[in-house]
């Protein structure tokens, strides 16, 4: 199974960035493949997300279990239901130097065995494609540029 991890360099202290991360009913203010993000249930440290996002034309949607970990900056993510059978990963950013490394990662699985040698190489070009595009999107709405 396919696994896509990017991360980017942020000149702002990790908690500022962290904060961001974690205010994730604001991705599809910043985040254009975010189409919408609707918090479901919340709990203290988890919530319930839902989910509809843009691939190359193509609109995925799920729903799933956040689990926030304030003390390590840090965010993991799993599918609860959607149109992929895995997904999951986690948000994490790191001090680095006076500022901060947010790192994106996906683990996923379409679920179609017969087609994944077909499937998971442009899969992975799309979740990358994606993974960077939200990293931009952080990095501009944190930012300004």
């Amino acid at each position: 199974m396919p696994v896509v991890s990017l991360s980017e360099k942020v000149d702002l202290p990790p908690e500022v960035v962290y904060a961001k991360v974690a205010d994730m009913e604001s991705y599809p203010t910043f985040m254009r493949t975010v189409r919408s993000l609707t918090v479901l249930q919340r709990e203290e440290g988890r919530t319930i997300t839902r989910w509809e996002a843009d691939l190359k034309g193509t609109t995925f949607r799920w729903e799933e279990e956040d689990t926030f970990f304030p003390e390590e900056r840090r965010i993991a993510y799993r599918l609860v239901k959607g149109d992929l059978r895995k997904f999951e990963g986690e948000w994490r950013v790191e001090p680095e130097g006076a500022g901060s490394r947010v790192t994106l990662t996906v683990d996923f699985d379409f679920g179609i065995p017969m087609l994944a040698q077909l499937l998971n190489p442009i899969a992975t070009l799309l979740i990358r494609q994606n993974v960077e595009a939200m990293l931009r999107g952080l990095q501009e709405s944190l930012t300004g540029r």
